[in-house]
């Protein structure tokens, strides 16, 4: 049986122990965020493998794995909006090894279109804007179609027989092609993919006969001569595409629209990680060659100076805008 002194010997060692280890563990989690990143980073992508999410992910991963000495391994989680991609990056530990690299209409159009089981604008975080991309409204060059004109004089020649594809429903893809129809007075089907690459291997098939795509999974097949461009919707013509006029040009003002990509971690990831990873995203596009290699692809690096606030703002207002084009056209997902 212990004496008095020697419990009361044990109890202070417990004390000392408990204290130590008290101590020690913030300095150890601190010192592990120091080290950040000492494994490698897992971006996920809600979109197939040679999908332009996937494109614009491979791309900024290595030059990110140059500056840090640490792999990207970018996994694919095709499809539901975005849902299966969020979802995986919701149950990973939030230690800043885990994002999620998605087309801006994850946050603006994806909420409209599918039932996510949280709040995208609460529960995640934005953490930069690293591409812009113009849609193209391509077709199958088998049909007798050279412009939008004749486009649109060829789907009222074939009431109820032409279907236009998106890479995801619920998608800017998806959208334009719903408000083409309605200012076009238009009866297209529309055919729902989980990413572009299907999608275009059918249309160029003839399984469906037009698509809104990201220029950077069509242009290869443009330049080949397997789709046909018609339209793009930027402002301002392409610089990848220069014979090819804007939906404005061809009357539909209303349709220009670009498409943005960004990143997103969870808001209990912590801060100085967010803003290290930002750091190393906003370097990666300010490189020479991936900004070669995104064009290349007919995509543009977004702005260096976009902050996260106003990066925020805008996803908010575009999601705004979203709710309100769809209820222009009577459309309720």
């Amino acid at each position: 049986m212990k004496t008095s002194a020697a419990l009361k010997l044990s109890r202070r060692r417990a004390c000392l122990l408990a204290l130590t280890c008290a101590v020690a563990w913030p300095v150890a989690h601190a010192q592990q965020q120091s080290a950040w990143p000492n494994r490698p980073i897992r971006l996920l992508v809600p979109a197939p493998a040679g999908g332009a999410s996937d494109m614009i992910a491979r791309t900024i991963g290595e030059s990110i794995r140059s500056s840090t000495g640490q792999t990207v391994v970018v996994d694919n989680k095709p499809g539901a909006g975005g849902i299966l991609a969020v979802e995986a990056m919701l149950s990973a530990p939030r230690d800043g090894y885990t994002f999620v690299l998605s087309p801006n209409s994850l946050v603006t159009e994806g909420p409209y279109s599918y039932k996510f089981r949280v709040d995208l604008f609460k529960d995640l975080a934005p953490v930069a804007e690293v591409a812009k991309v113009a849609l193209v409204l391509v077709a199958d060059p088998k049909l007798p179609v050279q412009n939008v004109k004749e486009m649109v004089a060829y789907v009222k020649a074939h009431p109820g027989k032409t279907t236009y594809a998106s890479y995801s429903p619920g998608s800017l893809s998806h959208i334009k092609g719903m408000q083409f129809n309605k200012a076009a007075g238009l009866d297209m089907e529309h055919a729902g993919y989980k990413g572009s690459p299907p999608a275009l291997v059918d249309l160029m098939g003839g399984q469906v006969q037009f698509m809104f795509d990201g220029m950077g999974t069509s242009l290869p097949l443009i330049k080949t001569g397997k789709l046909r461009p018609l339209a793009v919707t930027s402002p301002t013509r392409s610089p990848f595409l220069p014979d090819v006029p804007t939906l404005a040009e061809a009357g539909f003002a209303n349709l220009t629209q670009t498409m943005g990509t960004g990143v997103w971690s969870t808001p209990d990831v912590p801060a100085d990680i967010r803003a290290r990873f930002r750091a190393e995203l906003l370097k990666a596009i300010a490189t020479p060659s991936v900004r070669e290699q995104l064009q290349a692809l007919g995509m543009d690096t977004a702005s260096t100076n976009l902050g996260v606030e106003e990066w925020s703002r805008t996803l908010k207002q575009d999601y705004e805008r979203t709710g309100e084009n769809l209820q222009s056209i009577n459309d309720k997902p």
